[in-house]
């Protein structure tokens, strides 16, 4: 599978739309996000149940913004809608792995039972609020 550039007019359609979605906030100067490219796209390929997506940080600012990126790349993983990461820096390929395997090992009905006894709202495509 490829991976989908997102656009402030597709990113909440396309996290609320599938049920795993794995988001690099990069830029085209940016050489660790050129060199986590490779990375990542074998990691789309090897996981096409996952949805790998991109947003330029340059074209997209403003959704960078929303997301208060402050370092590129960085890397962020939904999962029903919920935000499960959120870390800036570039994986290598056994850590991307690792992080992939332990978002889809994770019980969401437990994690949402966690988010709702903490008393914070999770917002659909922002993660928890």
């Amino acid at each position: 599978m490829t991976t989908i550039a997102l656009t402030q007019d597709n990113f909440e359609q396309v996290i609320t739309g599938n049920s795993m979605v794995i988001v690099d906030f990069w830029a085209p100067w940016c050489g660790p996000c050129r060199a986590f490219a490779p990375t990542f796209d074998k990691s789309a390929a090897a996981h096409p149940d996952v949805v790998h997506a991109k947003v330029n940080t340059e074209d997209e600012q403003a959704l960078a913004a929303s997301f208060d990126i402050r370092s590129i790349p960085t890397l962020m993983i939904f999962r029903d809608q919920i935000l499960l990461y959120s870390e800036p820096g570039a994986l290598p390929p056994p850590a991307l792995e690792n992080v992939i395997t332990q978002a889809k090992a994770l019980d969401m009905d437990k994690v949402r039972s966690e988010i709702a006894a903490a008393g914070v709202a999770a917002e659909p495509g922002t993660g928890a609020g």
